[in-house]
């Protein structure tokens, strides 16, 4: 398994050049190294030196580079589909499809490159990956996939169970399909192994995203006052999908003293500018990636006050919102929600009471 290494903040900030510099210096170190960019701009082939190619290819001793393409991935992900299809149903309907047809809809981007960067890591030929994708919220979606996709599974899985409507097509499936798609299914048609594989790779996603030695970020900003609100705001949001942010980055920050208490407790390092492409200085400033991270946790239970503490920096009591529903509550923050599901010990009871103060959101349970 790989450690995996992302970067957030405001365009214009340096996150491509830190992840690069960060890609060498790892690769300095005899880890092998692979650094992805998903960008579509020709910056990151150009800060290289190379054209990246859409298949790893090594730039360095230990490093190796690869630049993401949808419709590169999605035809591998469409084969991927087919093969499952041909194996799990007697009857395939999607052979005659072809994943060079395929047009690319919103949002895919960022679902086939979490798909690539999930192969990658399994692959085990890579000790790190460095993640440089758009560095927003959109990031922190692509990483908070294998939770949100994991709750609509298990909520609509009981709606669709309850339904009086499910329960009155049932019977007309296996004749509607044979008349339209000139097939013949029915129950015995599927087999429980693709919702079960389904299930482990997201549930893997999420033990992953929630430990630190697996998945980090790091905040890129300067001393410029949107560029360090825009960071704040990332941070609260990767709390939100349980994404530990390990420090701040500071580009461009002579003079700038001001920005330690903006981000109290994180650690913050400031990096000096490349000069005449020398990227030693900037590579010797980055802080040691391979050290444990004492940052705040996302959550935490207070299993005998029945409290639950959730660490929202960046926001303030008006965009945070909480409701409840049955056994989970739902925290709302920016434009983030994370569904929290109330231990056993709990089951039964409400929320009595909720205060928002000094980044958290404290929540009684009655």
């Amino acid at each position: 398994m790989s450690s995996i290494i992302t970067f957030l903040g405001k365009g214009g900030t340096g996150r491509t050049t830190v992840a690069i510099a960060t890609a060498k210096k790892l690769a300095s170190e005899g880890k092998r190294v692979l650094l992805i960019g998903q960008e579509h701009s020709p910056d990151f082939g150009l800060r290289l030196g190379i054209t990246p190619e859409s298949k790893p290819q090594e730039i360095g001793a230990n490093l190796s580079v690869v630049q993401l393409r949808a419709t590169v991935l999605l035809e591998h992900g469409w084969e991927e589909v087919k093969k499952l299809e041909a194996e799990y149903l007697r009857t395939p309907t999607l052979k005659n499809v072809y994943g060079q047809e395929l047009g690319i809809l919103p949002g895919m981007d960022e679902v086939l490159a979490l798909n690539a960067i999930r192969e990658y890591d399994q692959s085990k030929k890579y000790d790190v990956i460095v993640y440089d994708g758009s560095g927003d919220i959109n990031t922190l979606r692509m990483f908070g996939t294998p939770e949100i996709f994991s709750w609509y599974i298990r909520r609509f899985r009981g709606v669709l169970e309850e339904s009086d409507i499910v329960r009155t097509i049932s019977p007309f499936i296996q004749p509607v399909t044979s008349a339209i798609l000139n097939v013949s299914w029915t129950a015995d048609n599927f087999a429980p192994e693709p919702s079960n594989k389904a299930n482990q790779i997201l549930e893997e996603g999420k033990k992953a995203l929630a430990n630190p030695q697996r998945v980090i970020s790091y905040l890129v900003t300067t001393p410029d006052r949107s560029a360090i609100a825009t960071a704040k705001y990332l941070w609260g949001s990767a709390q939100q999908i349980n994404l530990t942010v390990g420090g701040v980055l500071l580009n461009r920050g002579e003079g700038a003293d001001f920005v330690d208490s903006e981000f109290e407790p994180l650690t913050i390092t400031s990096l000096p500018p490349i000069e005449d492409n020398n990227w030693e200085p900037l590579i010797d400033a980055l802080p040691n990636f391979g050290t444990v991270v004492q940052a705040p946790k996302p959550i935490n239970f207070d299993m005998a006050e029945r409290k639950i503490r959730v660490f929202l920096p960046g926001f303030d009591k008006k965009q945070v919102k909480l409701t409840q529903y049955g056994p989970e509550i739902t925290v709302e923050a920016g434009d983030q929600r994370r569904n929290i599901t109330l231990p056993p010990a709990w089951s039964g009871r409400s929320v009595t009471g909720a205060k928002f103060q000094n980044g958290y959101l404290e929540v009684k349970i009655g």
